[in-house]
C-alpha cells in the first residue's frame, strides 16, 4: 500500500547532525535554463539566498550532498570536463561563503535506458551510502525542485521537501508528494535554524 503524503507546508520534523542533507542542483541551487542545460560557467547562476543558505545547512546536517541529473552530457552538448569546471567554480564560491558540500554525484546519462543513477531512480543516494556508510536514509532530507526529485527522496524513505515554481511539477504521482514545500533554499535554512534555536 503506498502512504500518500499531505502535508504541504511546514516541516514537521527536526533535524540534528545526524542527519544528512541530499539537494538537487538545477532549480535549487542555481536558477534553472528551461529546455537547456549549464554548459559552462558563464551560463551559472546562483539563486537568491543559497551562498547564505548552505552555511546554516553546515551547522545542522552531518553530511551534504549534490545529486543532479545532467544528459546534456549525454546529449553530447557537454564533457564530463565542462561538467567538472562548473562544479570546481561553484565549490569555491560556496566555500568562500562558509558551506560546504561533501560531494557532488551527477548522472550523465540520458533517460532512454533508465539508468540506475538517472533520478527518480536511486542510484545516486546509493553511491553516497557506499561512500559514506553512516548515511541512513530515514534520516535523510531531499530538497529538489521536480517530481523526479521528490520521487527519489520517497522511494528510500527519506523526508522531502519541494521548493520553487518548476512549471514540470505535477504531483500526480503518489510517490511525488512532498512532506513540505516552501518557497526556496533559503527560506528552508532560516526555518530549520529557527526550530532548532
Amino acid at each position: 500500500m503506498v502512504k500518500i503524503k499531505t502535508s504541504f507546508s511546514w516541516p514537521n520534523f527536526k533535524i540534528d547532525p545526524s542527519w544528512t542533507l541530499f539537494l538537487d542542483r538545477d532549480g535549487v541551487i542555481n536558477r534553472r535554463i528551461p529546455g537547456e542545460y549549464v554548459t559552462k560557467w558563464e551560463e551559472f547562476q546562483f539563486l537568491p539566498g543559497v551562498l547564505d543558505a548552505l552555511p546554516k545547512f553546515s551547522s545542522l546536517f552531518g553530511h551534504i550532498f549534490i545529486v543532479t541529473n545532467q544528459a546534456g552530457i549525454g546529449k553530447e552538448l557537454m564533457t564530463h570536463e565542462m561538467l567538472h569546471d562548473v562544479h570546481h567554480k561553484m565549490m569555491e564560491f560556496i566555500q568562500y561563503h562558509g558551506g560546504r558540500i561533501d560531494e557532488i554525484y551527477y548522472c550523465p546519462y540520458t533517460g532512454e535506458l533508465e539508468p540506475l543513477c538517472r533520478k527518480p531512480n536511486p542510484g545516486m543516494a546509493l553511491e553516497a551510502q557506499k561512500d559514506f556508510p553512516v548515511i541512513d536514509f530515514k534520516k535523510s532530507l531531499m530538497i529538489g525542485d521536480s517530481d523526479s526529485d521528490i520521487i527519489f527522496g520517497n522511494r528510500l524513505d527519506m523526508k522531502t521537501i519541494l521548493v520553487g515554481n518548476n512549471s514540470e511539477v505535477s504531483g500526480s504521482d503518489a510517490m511525488a508528494i512532498p512532506d513540505a514545500r516552501m518557497a526556496n533554499l533559503a527560506d528552508v535554512a532560516e526555518y530549520f535554524i529557527g526550530v532548532r534555536y
